[in-house]
């Protein structure tokens, strides 16, 4: 069985940092690309980042870029993403989910074809 857990959520200050995780277990980690989504209160979800399986090469989203980075580490089979600078628009929850191949399909619009396990998620809450 398909499991993703997301933690490192909380409530931060506007400009700090927070770093999240994702477990992953049940299934070949290190064979497929990985990403992050968020969903903002009142908002579908969107495609944050993601990263391939050979961890060199990673896509954003343009209203995270210079201030995320996605990363993984295969032999733990966990994913991360270390939030910079973050702005009270970064408040949502984030979701940790599989690619169906080793390749990255970054945007909103491959949610819903090139991913196929998601996480329980995460809560950010950026806030002064």
């Amino acid at each position: 069985e398909v499991q993703l857990q997301a933690s490192g959520g909380g409530l931060v200050q506007p400009g700090g940092s927070l770093r999240l995780s994702c477990a992953a277990s049940g299934f070949a980690f290190s064979r497929y690309a990985m990403g992050w989504a968020r969903q903002r209160p009142g908002q579908g979800p969107e495609w944050v980042s993601s990263i391939n399986s050979a961890e060199d090469s990673a896509k954003y989203a343009d209203f995270v870029k210079g201030r995320f980075i996605i990363s993984r580490d295969n032999a733990e089979n966990t994913l991360y993403l270390q939030m910079n600078d973050l702005e009270p628009e970064d408040t949502a929850v984030y979701v940790c989910t599989k690619g169906v191949g080793s390749w990255v399909v970054p945007g909103t619009s491959a949610l819903s074809h090139d991913y196929d396990y998601w996480g329980q998620g995460t809560l950010v809450t950026v806030s002064s």
